[in-house]
């Protein structure tokens, strides 16, 4: 799958398309530990509206120093095409991605 570039998750809403696709949320800086190694990935998530989502997760963490990104091209299942990063993120990782609390800091 391919995504766009990166826009800090307060604006991320203004700039991402409000159409069907996944979004895909990151730390602005550092790194999350996982069982088998460290990313700054945090969230994936797929939507009939990725804007809207974006907006959603921008009002929950309005602090948050996040950056989110949209796929690009047709996306005809985004729930089934984020399932699918989740499942890869977490082979590879051992956990699913997560919203970080300070212990879990790389």
């Amino acid at each position: 799958m391919k995504f766009g570039p990166w826009y800090p998750l307060s604006e991320a809403a203004d700039r991402l398309p409000a159409a069907p696709g996944v979004l895909q949320v990151r730390l602005r800086e550092g790194l999350v530990r996982y069982p088998r190694g460290k990313s700054a990935m945090i969230h994936y998530a797929g939507a009939a509206d990725v804007a809207a989502l974006a907006a959603a997760l921008a009002a929950r963490h309005p602090e948050a120093p996040w950056l989110g990104r949209a796929s690009v091209g047709p996306c005809p299942d985004p729930t089934a095409a984020a399932a699918g990063l989740l499942a890869d993120f977490d082979q590879r990782f051992g956990a699913c991605p997560k919203v970080p609390g300070p212990e879990d800091m790389a």
